[in-house]
C-alpha cells in the first residue's frame, strides 16, 4: 500500500453536495485481495465497524448523514464520485475509497466477481439520498453536523489529514 492516499476535493454541483471540508481519499492496495474479512477486520480496529458485503449501486447516490468506507475486496469496478460533473475512478481488489458525508458515488461498471465490503464510522447510520428534488436543500446542512470520525479506516490516522 502506498503511504499516502490520493486525495480528491470534489466540489457541489447543485445535485450532490459532495463534502465542503473534507476530500474523499483513495488507498491503493489497503487490504489484501480477495480477502474480505481482512477489509473488515481493519476497519474494525480503526472503529468503522462493517456493515455490508455487496457491490455499489449504478445509480449516482450519497448519504449526508454518514462517512463510509468501502474496500474492494474481488474484482474491479468503475466508478464515479461527485455526481455527473466528478471524477472517474478504477478501483481493483485490495483499493479502498472513503467517501465523507455527502459524497456522490455511482458504478459505472464492473467484473462479474466484485465484491465490496462497506463501513461506517461508529453510531452513524447512512440515510440514502439520490439527488432528487429538494434533497440537496436538506442535505446540506445534514451534512455540516456529520462529526467528523476519530480516525480513517485503512491507517487510523486522524482525518482530515
Amino acid at each position: 500500500m502506498s503511504e499516502a492516499p490520493e486525495q480528491l476535493f470534489l466540489a457541489d454541483d447543485g445535485t450532490i453536495p459532495n463534502n465542503p471540508r473534507l476530500p474523499a481519499l483513495v488507498f491503493r492496495g489497503a487490504v489484501p485481495a480477495g480477502d474480505p474479512a481482512a477489509a473488515e477486520a481493519l476497519f474494525a480496529r480503526h472503529g468503522w465497524p462493517p456493515a455490508w458485503r455487496d457491490g455499489i449501486y449504478p445509480y449516482h447516490h450519497y448519504h449526508p448523514d454518514a462517512h463510509e468506507a468501502l474496500a474492494i475486496a474481488r474484482g474491479q469496478v468503475r466508478v464515479m464520485l461527485g455526481g455527473e460533473g466528478g471524477q472517474v475512478l478504477e478501483l481493483a481488489a485490495g483499493d479502498v475509497a472513503v467517501l465523507p458525508a455527502g459524497t456522490g458515488h455511482r458504478n459505472l461498471g464492473a467484473s462479474p466477481d466484485l465484491l465490496v465490503v462497506g463501513a461506517y464510522p461508529e453510531g452513524q447510520s447512512p440515510t440514502e439520498y439520490r439527488g432528487r428534488p429538494g434533497e440537496h436543500a436538506r442535505a446540506v446542512p445534514q451534512i455540516t453536523q456529520v462529526p467528523d470520525p476519530p480516525n480513517e479506516p485503512v491507517r487510523g490516522r486522524a482525518w482530515p489529514l
